[in-house]
């Protein structure tokens, strides 16, 4: 085997990135595998509620989003069809006291990851992790221009999203939701939205959602969530225009696509929430879509991924037993993972569930959340450390 490092990372994305550079930077040996020499638009999520946000500035990573051009979101508007419902102000509702933010993802992972190397970080592009071996210590298998090397480290993580080769290969077993939602999104510019406002809104006759997501300069990152067997998937340049006429059907307004022109590919994902219990083990550890890949109609996975990040590093800095540090990140993550997953199937059921008792309930339940928005869970934006109990969904669901 080479040297050993101390922790070599599979994955040169968000959280893999945001941990390189910060166990780097408090003098660790730190290695990153990330396979794209250059990255690339995909459809995903780019943007984080305040909680997330808050997170980038605990990680020290916040001025890296905004080297790759942040853009802050003060407001959040909500729609049931055409009539307004909420106009929320973030910055002073939310424990955070900070905007959302949305950032191009190529962008802010090349900013992440040139922050990575610069705080002495070794970064190889254009490697792929083919295996990684649990053990003490764990050993990675790296596959580059047709060599294969073998690396050992003190910690290994899995930070390359919901494919995770080093999740298969260490044999993490994966949970998963029923298949219910669809989501699909695409990089629209000329919107006429305004820029510091995101707007979700609902048809809960359809049980559908649109996301309008701003980015600047009249791009925005639009979102379509039904579904699965209500309609094909959308997917591809051919599909626009019938991405377009669901969205205009949930209730988006058509002046939002007079003008509009597609500059990024046109893709549909699955919502189902997937996740791994305890994700760390003989020296491995997963974080972000590795371990929990979080239902995206609510726009928590940039925010769970950073939480991941700075929990790993926390637990890391504090011991230098790091199975221990393992286990207890991996405790950790599964308590504010497990929340989350709860407060997410509760706003499914309630706002995009569909049939008579779906009515009912929002006939009993929406009266007095409007009246008293506490009764709500404010995870979305505040984060999941918050009562996840069954007072709470009695309260939310007007059963009390």
């Amino acid at each position: 085997m080479s040297t050993p490092y101390d922790v070599a990372i599979a994955g040169g994305g968000l959280g893999g990135a945001a941990l390189a550079k910060n166990m780097a930077e408090r003098g660790a040996n730190v290695l990153v595998i990330e396979h794209e020499r250059q990255f690339k638009d995909r459809v995903r999520g780019e943007m984080m509620f305040p909680w997330g946000n808050a997170e980038a500035h605990a990680l020290g990573v916040a001025g890296c989003l905004a080297d790759a051009g942040g853009h802050e979101i003060g407001w959040v508007d909500s729609y049931v069809v055409n009539d307004r419902v909420a106009h929320r102000e973030v910055v002073p509702t939310t424990p955070a006291q900070l905007p959302c933010l949305a950032c191009y993802h190529p962008a802010m992972q090349e900013s992440l990851l040139r922050g990575a190397a610069a705080a002495g970080a070794t970064v190889r592009r254009g490697a792929a992790v083919r295996e990684v071996r649990p053990g003490a210590p764990p050993a990675m298998v790296i596959e580059e221009d047709g060599r294969a090397e073998t690396v050992s480290a003190r910690l290994v993580v899995g930070a390359e999203g919901r494919s995770s080769v080093v999740r298969s290969s260490a044999r993490f077993p994966v949970l998963r939701d029923p298949e219910d939602m669809m989501i699909a999104g695409v990089l629209l510019e000329n919107v006429p939205a305004a820029e510091d406002t995101c707007q979700a809104i609902y048809h809960f006759g359809l049980g559908q959602l649109v996301v309008v997501a701003p980015q600047s300069g009249g791009r925005v990152r639009m979102y379509l969530c039904y579904h699965d067997g209500t309609q094909a998937r959308l997917q591809g340049p051919g599909d626009l225009a019938r991405f377009v006429e669901g969205c205009k059907k949930t209730g988006a307004s058509a002046a939002l696509f007079g003008d509009a022109r597609q500059i990024g590919p046109l893709a549909t994902f699955s919502c189902a929430h997937s996740w791994v219990d305890h994700p760390y083990r003989d020296g491995v550890a997963l974080l972000g879509d590795a371990a929990t890949s979080s239902d995206p109609t609510h726009g928590q996975g940039l925010s769970l991924t950073l939480r991941d990040a700075r929990v790993l590093r926390d637990h890391l800095l504090r011991s230098n037993d790091w199975d221990a540090a393992g286990h207890a990140y991996a405790a950790e993550h599964d308590a504010y993972a497990g929340r989350l997953h709860t407060f997410n199937q509760w706003f499914s059921e309630l706002y995009l569930a569909t049939g008579p008792d779906a009515d009912a309930r929002r006939a009993r339940a929406m009266p007095l959340i409007a009246e008293d928005p506490s009764r709500q869970p404010d995870s979305v934006f505040s984060g999941p450390d918050l009562a996840a109990d069954e007072a709470t969904r009695k309260r939310f669901f007007a059963e009390v």
